[in-house]
């Protein structure tokens, strides 16, 4: 009677398992279903190819909808942040995983907890008050002076010095992303088999050359794993992005210049839409950025798979 009650209990919880699990599955197909319905006016006006193609981007007046500088933005500053923060992000997983004290990596691991756990309205502010300034007063006015004296030409693609612009949203996002990175990473060196490391140590390898032939390319996958999932925590970033890119409809053209991304614009824009096509075509946007993120989610999950089957290899 016990064992079936057992058995009966194992079912039961599988069984809600895979309920709550296909739940999520539904979530995602209704979500999609959602904002395609929604934005189905501004796709079917301008077509898919159209919309997301178009770089006009006018409410008011000719009532034309384009989402490529939003999609041109969110590639540049998502892409831009990943590459500014993953050698760091890999130096501290790295440190606090094989080379610091027990001691200092709980440190570094609480720190990197806690920079995770910020809300991104407080990263925006501190790049209103601290970052555009210091950008402002520090990079722009000495490059500006110094271009209207000896280059002019340049001038255009200095645009205004006001701080406040993709350079600035690029090195919010950097700085955000940074604990996402590094948490996974350090996660992923310490899945390598301690017997993997004894190994190599035992023909004589160095501690670097352990963690360069050995450890790393085990951990690879991991690594590019948490890197994707970083930049899909980059493209979805809205608040601390939207403070600080200077929200511009035009093109993204030179790193001092504003611009704005799929997330800011929906951000800025959703609620003065009073008309059904400009409101339809925000829902878009959110269409096309959920097909983005889905895509970056597909390949990370893609390599954690891979990683797993590579280290239940050598163990």
């Amino acid at each position: 009677m016990k064992r079936l009650y057992t058995h009966f209990g194992d079912r039961a919880f599988a069984g809600t398992l895979l309920l709550l699990a296909l739940g999520v599955a539904v979530l995602a197909v209704l979500m999609a279903f959602e904002l395609y319905q929604g934005g189905s006016l501004a796709l079917s006006r301008f077509g898919l190819w159209g919309f997301a193609l178009g770089s006009q981007w006018d409410p008011v007046i000719q009532k034309s909808f384009g989402a490529w500088p939003y999609i041109l933005g969110t590639v540049l500053v998502s892409l831009s942040a990943l590459l500014l923060s993953f050698f760091p992000a890999l130096a501290t997983a790295i440190f606090a995983a094989e080379y610091a004290p027990r001691w200092l990596a709980q440190i570094i691991n609480f720190l990197l907890d806690l920079m995770a756990a910020v809300p991104s309205v407080v990263y925006g502010l501190w790049g209103i008050f601290v970052l555009a300034p210091w950008i402002r007063d520090q990079v722009q006015l000495p490059l500006y002076l110094w271009a209207a004296e000896k280059a002019p030409w340049l001038l255009p693609l200095l645009g205004n010095p006001t701080g406040y612009g993709l350079m600035t949203a690029i090195l919010i996002l950097a700085s955000m992303i940074i604990p996402f990175t590094a948490a996974l990473a350090r996660d992923a060196i310490a899945l390598v088999p301690r017997e993997h490391r004894e190994a190599a140590y035992a023909l004589g390898a160095t501690r670097w050359e352990v963690m360069r032939m050995a450890i790393l390319p085990l951990a690879r996958g991991g690594i590019i794993a948490g890197a994707f999932l970083a930049l899909a925590r980059a493209i979805g970033e809205t608040m601390a992005v939207t403070m600080v890119i200077g929200n511009s409809h035009k093109l993204p053209y030179t790193l001092f210049g504003g611009a704005a991304t799929m997330p800011s614009v929906i951000a800025n824009e959703f609620t003065e839409a009073v008309e059904d096509l400009h409101l339809s075509a925000l829902i878009a946007v959110g269409f096309l950025l959920f097909w983005v993120s889905m895509a970056v989610n597909f390949i990370a999950a893609y390599l954690l798979r891979r990683q797993e089957r590579l280290v239940k290899g050598v163990m």
